[in-house]
């Protein structure tokens, strides 16, 4: 069985802006706003491609929500959620019956499957496994996710792809360790030492919490095309770190 990262969601207080900020730094463009958001998410989204991956900015538009709440006990913009793909669902279903995850969402057709994953039950963020026919096409469909010609709005001029998402926790080996049992992939270490799960196009970094948030998705890892543009845009914008890391929506957002 394959897995895939194809999505990470952010939560922020302001969508337009923050889109605005990947757009200014990194050249990528929103694809997508999704009109048909169930209206008990009370969230706007602008979903922007990264190569064949997205980045989605999600922000609440009424008080009292999940996604509003989240917000707040993160202490502000930051990452949402970890959305995969997988390459047969229903193992992916049954292991998640067999630990006993609770399941927020769900949705199962002749082409496409969702299964969004408690974050009480997982730990660090939300974990969703898709399964989507066509997913190893050059250009997939995602038709289930986003609609309309978004690959028209590909821009891979300063970066590519998205190749890791960092999860951070006061106990990040105990957290990788539970998402391994979830995934099914065993957890390694990568340079620094942090517990790592490989996916078949990325990495799942598990760090320690160190910025005085709670635990939560934390940052990504960008293959950059062109850093140098990239990097310039961001100090432009205030939003490079002296270490070169750039701080977009709450995230830390390094370029490899």
């Amino acid at each position: 069985m394959w897995l895939r990262l194809r999505q990470i969601a952010l939560i922020v207080a302001d969508a337009d802006t923050v889109a605005a900020d990947l757009n200014a730094v990194f050249g990528i463009e929103v694809a997508y706003i999704d009109e048909h958001l169930p209206p008990a998410y009370g969230l706007q989204n602008r979903l922007l491609p990264v190569g064949t991956q997205f980045i989605e900015v999600c922000s609440p538009v009424r008080e009292n929500t999940a996604g509003g709440r989240y917000l707040e006990r993160r202490g502000g913009d930051g990452g949402y959620m970890v959305i995969c793909q997988a390459d047969d669902h229903a193992p992916r279903k049954a292991r998640v019956e067999e630990l006993g995850i609770r399941v927020v969402a769900a949705r199962d057709t002749e082409t496409a499957c969702l299964m969004q994953l408690h974050p009480q039950d997982t730990g660090g963020s939300f974990l969703e496994i898709d399964w989507h026919v066509g997913a190893d096409d050059l250009i997939p469909g995602w038709s289930h996710a986003i609609r309309g010609p978004w690959q028209d709005f590909i821009r891979t001029g300063r970066v590519r792809s998205i190749v890791a998402a960092e999860i951070q926790s006061p106990e990040p080996e105990k957290l990788a360790a539970r998402w391994s049992e979830i995934i099914q992939d065993p957890v390694t270490s990568d340079a620094a030492g942090n517990p790592t799960i490989k996916l078949q196009n990325a990495s799942l970094r598990f760090v320690a919490a160190t910025d005085g948030r709670p635990e939560g998705l934390g940052g990504i890892d960008l293959a950059a095309t062109d850093a140098e543009s990239a990097r310039t845009a961001a100090r432009a914008r205030g939003l490079l770190r002296e270490d070169g890391v750039i701080v977009i929506g709450g995230m830390r957002i390094r370029l490899v």
